[in-house]
């Protein structure tokens, strides 16, 4: 179990879908489990094998019916007779995976497969285990082993595409696919997951006409038209985005594969702006069909949106990750007032913007939440110096926005809300103005995480030279994490970014808040820095990709921050046209801020 486990996001961009091929307890897998046992019945055995294998087949009939639970049973049952039982471990991983008891399943496979080294499905069934748990060095050589036994499986052949292409080596991920479209160009299901590689780099329109191959071969394939629902969402094209998931809703009886595209379904819905239906959709993130969903620890009942306020004890917890948390408390000025002179509020946050919170809120009490994750799945709760309070209600954040934001409108002028400590604002106008009489301008152009995906999310440090080398003003690094490589960049193409010294730009949230208000203005990518900058009353222009959720389908602002600005590309990967527009418009900043100092 690892700590402080991040609870599930609200991602950029919907992931596609689970494409993991495989399903050990198909009936193809478990006929060829039963011709094993009916072979090995017909063989001279140990008394102990003999009393082994009538429980072998009853638990094998269990499987069949889907009872899981008495299926494990028999199983272990029959393992107390001849724990040297390769079949047995095997179907008892079968059982236990099936049952969603992964550490225990992962367990079985591996004592299976050592029982029974030859044997390369339970190799493919144990690197899709791994692969689904996030073990991905060891999924990979089980992978590539059982393929070099069967180069010709489409089922291997997409699981470790899908492996590489999530560890970002798109370039092996796309040439394991070709490798077998090559032979058999007829496989939906792989160019499919080719669209998916494309997508996760951004090629959106080429991930569409691949996605296309994949309906044109089979019609029905429920995972390819939420694919390109994804990809249509991406590029702007939200009216055929949600007739693509519509249609694929309309084909689907699998619990998990209902809940991840009712997910893409309330990211769409946002997006465009209904906000009101979006955030209804969106709570199907606690679904237990979801591995991502997260159960929280806390007492009293949940809060519904229909639930009085007025008077009551409530805890909020933060979700996602730290921008998105800082973005989602925008609420608690409107809980407040809800909640009366009477009532009480509880946020549990990450406790790094506990100290900023708490002085911005001082009538509310501020805790940190803590999560754990054990075998794939999280749960929060907060944490008390003594034992925690009874509650009345308790609510995620997000949950709240179904009532507080259900129109673009409901944001209203969107003040400030975070309140930075006004000394160190004081501190770094001092420091600023040191620095002589330019505009100061803070820069951000990545985030922490750049792998895989999020990569796709943020331009270039090589872009960034034409708003860099605009005269009249002094440009100051806002961005956390090792920017070594891109400042030296910077210095050898003769350009100037002053780092603020004393602060570290990840931890120090109250400073960043401070050094953002003082600031005269910050451009960048979105991250956590400039949504606590933005909430504590900065000016922020933000490059926004064609499908930034977060505008709440306004085409020019982030509406939840009064002084935000959104300047969009036209394209994923396409930053050149916003890069030079925002050129442009801080050129002409620069200009009206130099004539009113005049």
């Amino acid at each position: 179990m690892s700590p402080d486990a991040s609870a599930s996001p609200l991602p950029e961009h919907p992931k596609p879908l689970t494409e993991i091929m495989g399903d050990s307890a198909s009936p193809s897998a478990l006929g060829r489990l039963s011709r094993t046992i009916t072979q090995k019945g017909r063989s001279p055995k140990l008394k102990e094998r003999r009393k082994a294998m009538p429980l072998l087949r009853s638990a094998l009939e269990a499987l069949k019916n889907h009872d899981y639970e008495a299926g494990s049973a028999l199983v272990l049952q029959s393992l107390e007779h001849d724990r040297t039982s390769g079949l047995g471990w095997h179907i008892l991983a079968i059982a236990q995976e099936k049952m969603r008891n992964y550490g225990n399943a992962l367990s079985a496979y591996e004592a299976a497969l050592k029982l029974l080294p030859d044997e390369m499905h339970i190799a493919a069934d144990l690197g899709r285990l791994a692969q689904k748990l996030g073990y991905n060095e060891i999924a990979e050589k089980l992978l590539l082993k059982a393929l070099a036994h069967n180069p010709g499986s489409v089922e291997i052949t997409n699981n470790l595409a899908c492996l590489q292409r999530d560890r970002g080596d798109y370039g092996s991920a796309i040439e394991t696919v070709r490798n077998l479209l090559t032979i058999d160009p007829t496989s939906a299901l792989l160019w499919n997951t080719l669209g998916s590689i494309l997508s996760d780099q951004g090629e959106m329109e080429q991930a569409v006409t691949f996605y296309d191959e994949a309906l044109r071969l089979d019609p029905d394939f429920s995972k390819a038209l939420y694919n390109r629902a994804n990809a249509r969402q991406a590029l702007g094209d939200s009216v055929q985005a949600l007739a693509d998931i519509e249609e694929a809703l309309s084909r689907v009886t699998d619990p998990l594969e209902i809940d991840t595209i009712n997910m893409a379904k309330s990211m769409t819905q946002i997006f465009t702006g209904r906000l009101r239906e979006g955030f209804e959709t969106y709570e199907v993130r606690f679904s237990r069909n979801l591995d991502s969903s997260v159960h929280f620890v806390t007492t009293g009942r949940r809060w519904q949106p229909h639930d009085e306020l007025a008077g009551a004890k409530l805890i909020v917890f933060g979700e996602q990750g730290l921008g998105d948390e800082v973005m989602f408390f925008s609420v608690v000025p409107d809980l407040l007032r809800a909640l009366g002179p009477d009532g009480h509020l509880t946020l549990a946050i990450e406790r790094r913007l506990a100290p900023l919170f708490q002085r911005s809120f001082p009538q509310v009490t501020i805790v940190a939440h803590h999560s754990v994750k054990f075998e794939g799945r999280v749960a929060r709760k907060a944490i008390f110096d003594g034992p925690e309070p009874q509650f009345d209600l308790w609510a995620p954040v997000g949950s709240l926005w179904q009532r507080f934001r259900q129109n673009v409108s409901d944001f209203g002028d969107a003040k400030p809300f975070l309140i930075p400590p006004p000394d160190r604002v004081a501190h770094w106008r001092n420091v600023l103005a040191d620095l002589g009489p330019e505009p100061k301008v803070g820069v951000v152009w990545k985030s922490l995480v750049m792998d895989g995906m999020r990569a796709r999310y943020f331009s270039s440090f090589q872009l960034w030279e034409r708003v860099l080398r605009v005269p009249g003003l002094t440009f100051v690094n806002l961005q956390y994490g090792d920017v070594s490589a891109e400042l030296e960049h910077a210095r050898n193409s003769g350009l100037t970014i002053w780092s603020p010294p004393g602060i570290d730009l990840k931890d120090d949230l109250d400073d960043i808040a401070a050094l953002g208000v003082a600031l005269d203005l910050i451009v960048g990518q979105p991250n956590a820095t400039t949504n606590i900058a933005s909430a504590s009353g900065a000016s922020y222009w933000g490059l926004a990709t064609p499908d930034d959720w977060t505008c709440f389908g306004t085409r020019d602002r982030f509406p939840m921050y009064g002084g935000a600005r959104a300047l969009f590309a036209e394209g994923f990967g396409r930053w050149e046209s916003v890069m030079d527009q925002l050129t442009r418009e801080i050129t002409e900043w620069a200009s009206s801020k130099t004539r009113n100092v005049a």
